[in-house]
This record gives C-alpha cells, sequence and structure tokens, in this order.
C-alpha cells in the first residue's frame, strides 16, 4: 500500500516536472545587479546595530511593518522569517540568512515569484560616538518580469546613495520617532 502510494506521488510530480518544463523559456537569462553604499551615524555601534534588524527597523523605517512568520517572537537569529507588503508584487518573504551580532552583520534574503535579493548590512565602530553602515543589495531574476523589476528596484533604492537611510536614523535618535516620508 505504502509502495503505490510513493509510486502514484512520484508520478503526478515526474508529469507536473515534465508539464512545466513545456513552459519554461529555454532563452531566459537571469541577471545579477549590486550595488553597495556607505554612511555614517553618529552614535555608538551597539545602539546602531540593533536599528537593522526586522523588528527594530519600525522605529526609523516610516512604514515598515513586518509580519512575523517565525520564531514564535520578535527575535533576530539566523532562520528568523516575516514578510511584508510586496509594493505591487505579491508578499516579500524574508529570512535571515547570516546573524553576526558579535561582528555587526546581518543578512537577509528576500524572495518574490518574480525574484530574489540579499540585502548584507555591516557596521564599523568608528569611534566611540561614531559608527558606519555598509549596505549591499543584490538582485537576481527568477525570470523576464523579474530582471527588468530587479533593475528599477535598485535604482530607486539607491537613488540618494542610502543618504535617506542615514537621516531617518539620525532622526529617530534625535527625535524617538519615525520621520514621516511626504
Amino acid at each position: 500500500m505504502k509502495f503505490t502510494g510513493i509510486f502514484i506521488t512520484a508520478s503526478i510530480a515526474l508529469f507536473f516536472s515534465c508539464k512545466s518544463k513545456d513552459k519554461m523559456d529555454t532563452n531566459f537569462k537571469a541577471e545579477k545587479v549590486s550595488r553597495t553604499a556607505t554612511y555614517n551615524v553618529n552614535a555608538d555601534i551597539d545602539t546602531i546595530f540593533p536599528l537593522y534588524g526586522a523588528f527594530e527597523e519600525r522605529k526609523w523605517a516610516d512604514g515598515w511593518a513586518p509580519t512575523l512568520i517565525y520564531p514564535a517572537t520578535e527575535t533576530i537569529e539566523e532562520g528568523t522569517t516575516f514578510k511584508t507588503d510586496g509594493h505591487g508584487e505579491t508578499e516579500f518573504l524574508w529570512r535571515i540568512s547570516k546573524y553576526d551580532p558579535q561582528n555587526y552583520l546581518i543578512q537577509y534574503l528576500v524572495s518574490t515569484e518574480n525574484r530574489y535579493w540579499t540585502i548584507t548590512v555591516k557596521c564599523k565602530a568608528l569611534s566611540d560616538t561614531s559608527t558606519s553602515t555598509t549596505v549591499t543589495y543584490s538582485y537576481i531574476g527568477l525570470n523576464d518580469l523579474g530582471n527588468e523589476i530587479n533593475k528599477h528596484a535598485i535604482d530607486k533604492m539607491y537613488s540618494k546613495n542610502l543618504e535617506d537611510w542615514k537621516e531617518a536614523i539620525d532622526y529617530f535618535l534625535k527625535n524617538g520617532k519615525v520621520l514621516k516620508e511626504n
């Protein structure tokens, strides 16, 4: 009985994989686009680094509203998974793929049906009152639409070379609240 169920399941999976191969664009070429920016914030590294965590980001990023999937509490660790609005695509699925608080490094893997990308944030203490933050976005398209969206997304993200992030964090540190976007 178990063998029959396994055989039927395998046959169905094989059938659908063959069907999906018929629909795959054999001419598709995934494209990768990446960009990095560095900015400095006038606060110590132990104050700044946690602000790049998925849930602390709400303190300075206007409209940031992650919905937790895993774990059961808002804990930052490798594997923490959440979703956000997809801004025109279906929702964005986020997962912390690297988390090294001793070295002030966090990396997110984000995906949709059209593309995926990583966001890597690395902080470095410049002094007791100044922190350098380097942020790299690397996008990869999963289809032609994803390749096209990525080109626009990276240009939009880096239109101010992330100085808008610096401004929002500075505002939060000074005022204790989110800088509202116009």
